[in-house]
């Protein structure tokens, strides 16, 4: 699969709860965010579609756990993002219970793709997330998004600086992204496709 382009996927279902979500049939990796940070343009861009995921200029859209299924096997899972300061209380309350609960009791979630905006990386939310993968044991791939925003020097420069600010947690590594130019999407889909595919009850197994 080193000729990989993109992923084939095809949309199975959106659940508000991890009650309502889909019986769990091999290997989920889910894509977390913050609003705004760009994880339904990276999503479509590693399918090599507009229709994957639906990208608004408004922040905080989606609003469920949707789930797709991947032709190489396993699915990804959309989680609603998090920190849209304009939703209603209740509404950020219950996104955040469904991402909660799904996180931590969805047996077979094997990994996490943690979208930011290369800007503005490390926000509260996001470190509580990469605490908690460390602590669970879930390895998580940091995309700094967006990165066709900045020069090759800064973007470099935030690159360094969120590694070594994450060196002490084995389980996340970091790379740059932009859903936009297409760079790091080769990275970003070898490592999809290690922990899809090459997972115990995945479908090359």
């Amino acid at each position: 699969m080193a000729d990989l382009q993109r992923l084939e996927v095809s949309f199975l279902t959106s659940a508000p709860s991890l009650r309502k979500c889909p019986p769990p049939q091999g290997p989920e990796v889910a894509f977390a965010g913050r609003s705004n940070a760009g994880k339904s343009s990276v999503l479509n861009r590693l399918t090599g579609s507009r229709q994957t995921a639906r990208v608004s200029k408004t922040p905080g859209r989606t609003q469920l756990l949707n789930f797709f299924a991947v032709r190489e096997g396993g699915c990804l899972v959309d989680l609603p993002g998090y920190g849209y300061a304009k939703a209603q209380k209740s509404t950020q309350a219950a996104w955040q219970e469904s991402v909660n609960e799904y996180l931590s009791y969805r047996e077979n979630l094997v990994a996490v793709v943690l979208v930011m905006d290369i800007r503005h990386p490390l926000q509260p939310f996001d470190t509580h997330l990469l605490d908690w993968a460390h602590d669970s044991g879930i390895p998580m791939r940091v995309l700094l998004n967006k990165a066709d925003k900045l020069k090759h020097g800064a973007r470099q420069n935030t690159l360094r600086n969120v590694q070594q600010k994450l060196a002490g947690n084995p389980f996340a590594q970091v790379q740059s992204f932009s859903a936009t130019s297409g760079l790091g999407q080769a990275e970003l889909l070898e490592t999809l496709v290690d922990w899809l595919v090459g997972q115990p009850g995945s479908a090359a197994d």
